[in-house]
């Protein structure tokens, strides 16, 4: 028996530097029975394998260092030398205050359209191919997340089954699609086989916690999206406080106006279609059992965030954040109040083709 299995690991060896060396953490009993049950199937795997651990593959990289190379290629800041940008700029302006204003047009009745007299309908539109020939997938990365805007962030907190490692991130392919239950979307990029840490520990032990970010600590929860080594603790790179859960293990940003905790419901894993057989994102549907709110920021009936005391951070495109400091508040209409408007200018019809 120790003959054979001192000859399998010899076999899978090559195979089992890639496999260390992309995924940063120890091969599992069945991990180890799946590399020489595909190194007996196929002898190319095994010769594969030997190439990447001898050439310097980029693949065969700690998985903190793809994200790095990653990076590179996706050009997210714009800059040379950022600090020199940034130092050119205007000052944070604390001055600036959480108010509501006016819409545009506040007259506006039904049939009137948009409120800039006509101005958007003089420009013309770019038809985009995502997989037109030549096309880098990155570039619809950076489209996507320059037009989808503003979006909520979901700074992430978890912790491996045996909380032997936690981990501590921002992401941006984040929402919340349901109330009861309350469920959220998390979007990872790359699929299972370069899982960032806060997936391994999510599929790991299950649970997370989901905070939002705010004004008062946006460099410290941006200084947590650095390409560390797997293990290294962010909520001390970053200077947060990790305070207790109810029914999570993992812990919740103390500076957070609010957090959810979660429970992991399901994942699905997506295939590239630029690189068919690679897999290019997971999607991890969230279910939230407990919310943490900061007492001066909660109503009364505990169902409302004051958003002067929330100052929630979005994301835009590239490297740039959001903050918020003003307000429009419109009422969703009634129909039987914009059907008086509406029939005087015939605008009551039945749906036709395109509208």
């Amino acid at each position: 028996m120790e003959l054979f299995l001192s000859r399998s690991m010899a076999s899978i060896a090559p195979a089992m530097r890639t496999y260390k060396l992309t995924h940063n953490y120890p091969l599992s009993v069945n991990t180890l029975h799946q590399l020489r049950q595909k190194v007996r199937i196929n002898p190319e795997f095994r010769n594969h394998h030997s190439r990447m651990s001898s050439t310097g593959d980029n693949s065969a990289k700690p998985h903190h260092e793809q994200m790095a190379d990653a990076e590179k290629q996706i050009k997210r800041n714009p800059h040379g030398n950022f600090k020199e940008v940034e130092a050119s700029r205007p000052k944070w302006d604390p001055s600036l205050e959480w108010h509501y204003t006016q819409t545009k047009n506040t007259s506006w009745k039904a049939g009137d359209g948009a409120n800039d007299d006509g101005a958007s309908l003089q420009k013309e539109h770019i038809s985009i191919d995502p997989y037109e020939e030549g096309r880098p997938a990155a570039f619809n990365y950076k489209l996507l997340i320059s037009g989808i805007v503003p979006r909520p962030i979901g700074f992430i907190s978890t912790r491996s089954k045996d909380g032997s490692s936690t981990n501590l991130a921002p992401y941006s392919y984040f929402q919340v699609v349901n109330h009861d239950p309350p469920i959220f979307t998390v979007g990872f990029s790359g699929g299972f086989d370069k899982a960032k840490d806060s997936l391994r520990n999510l599929v790991d032990s299950g649970e997370c916690v989901l905070n939002i970010i705010s004004e008062h600590y946006l460099e410290a929860a941006n200084s947590t999206s650095v390409n560390a080594p797997y293990g290294t603790s962010e909520w001390v790179t970053s200077g947060l406080t990790p305070a207790e859960c109810k029914d999570v293990k993992a812990s919740r940003v103390k500076e957070a106006v609010f957090s959810v905790e979660g429970k992991l419901v399901e994942t699905k894993e997506f295939e590239s279609r630029s690189k068919p057989g690679q897999k290019s994102g997971v999607l991890a549907i969230i279910e939230g059992v407990r919310f943490w709110a900061r007492e001066d920021a909660i109503n009364e009936e505990r169902n409302l965030l004051d958003p002067a005391i929330l100052r929630p951070i979005a994301r835009l495109g590239g490297i740039t954040y959001a903050r918020f400091h003003e307000g429009i508040e419109i009422p969703r209409p009634d129909w039987d109040e914009l059907k008086v408007d509406a029939d005087p200018k015939d605008l009551v019809k039945p749906k036709a083709n395109a509208q």
